[in-house]
């Protein structure tokens, strides 16, 4: 049982981010609509989740070169901040978001089990049918709903800020192929500047799954530095669905 545990809590980047089979709490977004899904002054819907056995990231509002900005603080700490939505396929188009590093973690290798930490993380969780998923990938989200009360999404995206590999590379998480992370920025070299990205999630999803995406179901925010035991300073600016 401890095993199990242990699985779970290092799962639980997916498995507590949204609850898949509940829509009474998600915000239905039309397609004609461009959404800002977070922003420094208007928090509203997002919440911030502990991790099971995991020391708490500091999440605040902070002021960086004059603007409001969400700081992320991480020492040997995972947590993250998420928001329920619903967002149909056919409406899926380009997400914008912004950050800012201070430094990297010399250690981290998201591609290995024991190193998988990331100064930022964008989240994305999505839909689908789970009777595709693989005998593996059943026990995995079975066993989530059963200690978490939320099951696994169907499929969960990452754009990260990697150390070493190329930007659009894609990584596969060591413990589920249900969690695939593309790298958006690699390497030192534009520490310590805002930078500003706009990717289209559907051509992102293909790329690292071969399959259409379904139904954006979630949207995260995640720095983490537990693996690595080392501390951590980002900034995040606001997210938005064009």
């Amino acid at each position: 049982m401890v095993t199990k545990l242990i699985l779970v809590a290092s799962l639980a980047t997916t498995s507590l981010l949204f609850g898949c089979s509940s829509l009474q709490n998600e915000k239905i977004v039309s397609p004609q609509t461009s959404n800002l899904f977070w922003q420094p002054e208007a928090q509203l819907g997002w919440e911030q989740v502990k991790l099971p056995g995991k020391r708490e990231t500091k999440y605040s509002l902070a002021s960086l070169n004059g603007q409001n900005r969400l700081s992320a603080n991480a020492q040997s700490s995972a947590s993250m901040l998420r928001k329920n939505i619903r967002i149909e396929p056919h409406a899926l188009n380009n997400v914008l978001f912004s950050w800012q590093v201070s430094e990297l973690m010399a250690n981290a290798d998201m591609a290995k089990r024991d190193h998988d930490d990331s100064p930022v993380r964008l989240i994305l969780a999505f839909d689908g049918d789970r009777r595709n998923f693989s005998m593996k990938n059943a026990m995995l989200s079975e066993l989530s709903l059963a200690i978490t009360g939320e099951p696994m999404p169907y499929a969960t995206l990452m754009y990260v800020w990697c150390n070493q590999r190329p930007v659009n590379a894609v990584i596969q998480n060591p413990r589920t192929d249900r969690i695939r992370k593309i790298v958006v920025e690699s390497g030192p070299d534009r520490l310590n500047q805002w930078l500003m990205y706009e990717r289209d999630i559907k051509k992102d999803y293909e790329n690292a799954f071969g399959e259409p995406p379904g139904a954006l179901i979630g949207i995260g925010l995640m720095t983490d530095s537990d693996n690595t035991q080392s501390h951590i300073q980002s900034w995040y600016g606001a997210i938005q669905l064009n």
